[in-house]
């Protein structure tokens, strides 16, 4: 939980082609060891605009790790340990919707879970929780990222539901039908379990889908290639940076635990009793679930 009061710091999550942010100053790269393993790389901290932020390399500087591959849970529980509030997840995405070009934006609101290689919880024998996923993403978090894109000029869609595969190949042509047919906006691989794993961790979280390509459904655009998508990556990552430098001050004026309930999202989630708790378990919560599971 966020205390009222409590100074926000804002964690960014860099996808494909984004694996720095600009203008941060007072810069450190810093290594966080987590009771899960290794996150994907080192966290940068900084300040960009009056705000502290942390900056994590989904799939480390150089993209070395593949989506199932990534450790979701030391990624999460590292920005947390690294006082992180609220998370901005920055994804290369293909598009299912002939509305949504490449180089267009999405702010998520919902996501459908396809991915089976990952471990989705940081609870489990010995303390089990259930935290709610109806609304996945922070409305709140979500607003302050619509109102920065427009103040740069970013056409940045409201709404839309991302689905996650499990990857690392793309999609077939009948899948990225069916995916359509489901009334999916965009597809990618790599934030589920991110977005599940954040609320567990009580840190907002909002999606940034940047679309680099129309999957393979379009009859009038080639099939996505690794080729293709590069191009387009290095565009988007240059409106990406623009808008994380619009969205830092915008976040620096909450002075207030999350309305949406981000903050409070273990409140009612645990269900083993205390004095059934594995004590082992415990411990390796104590960043997630401290709030909760202090004595």
């Amino acid at each position: 939980m966020t205390a009222p009061g409590t100074p926000p710091v804002l964690g960014v999550i860099g996808g494909s082609g984004l694996y720095e942010i600009d203008g941060l100053t007072e810069t450190s790269w810093n290594r966080i060891d987590t009771p899960f393993g290794a996150p994907s790389d080192e966290l940068l901290s900084g300040t960009l605009n009056g705000q502290k932020i942390v900056f994590l390399p989904r799939h480390g500087r150089g993209h070395r790790l593949p989506p199932s591959g990534l450790n979701y849970r030391a990624n999460i529980d590292a920005l947390k340990r690294a006082g992180c509030t609220e998370i901005i997840s920055l994804s290369a995405v293909g598009s299912l919707q002939a509305g949504l070009a490449p180089g267009s934006f999405v702010i998520i609101d919902q996501f459908i879970d396809r991915t089976f290689a990952r471990e989705k919880s940081f609870f489990g024998d010995g303390l089990v929780a259930h935290v709610s996923m109806a609304d996945p993403v922070c409305t709140r978090l979500g607003d302050v990222i619509e109102n920065a894109a427009r103040d740069v000029a970013i056409a940045a869609h409201r709404g839309g539901t991302y689905l996650v595969m499990e990857g690392p190949q793309f999609s077939t042509r009948a899948e990225s039908e069916l995916y359509r047919s489901w009334g999916c906006s965009v597809i990618g691989m790599t934030n589920m379990p991110e977005a599940k794993l954040a609320r567990e961790a009580e840190m907002c979280y909002a999606t940034v889908a940047m679309v680099t390509d129309y999957d393979c459904w379009h009859e009038d655009h080639e099939d996505v290639s690794v080729e293709a998508v590069i191009k387009v990556l290095g565009e988007n990552a240059a409106a990406a940076k623009a808008l994380v430098a619009r969205v830092a001050p915008l976040i620096g004026h909450r002075t207030e635990s999350c309305t949406a309930g981000c903050h409070h999202a273990l409140d009612v989630a645990i269900i083993t009793a205390p004095d059934a708790r594995d004590p082992a378990m415990a411990a390796k919560l104590d960043a997630v679930a401290g709030r909760v599971l202090a004595p």
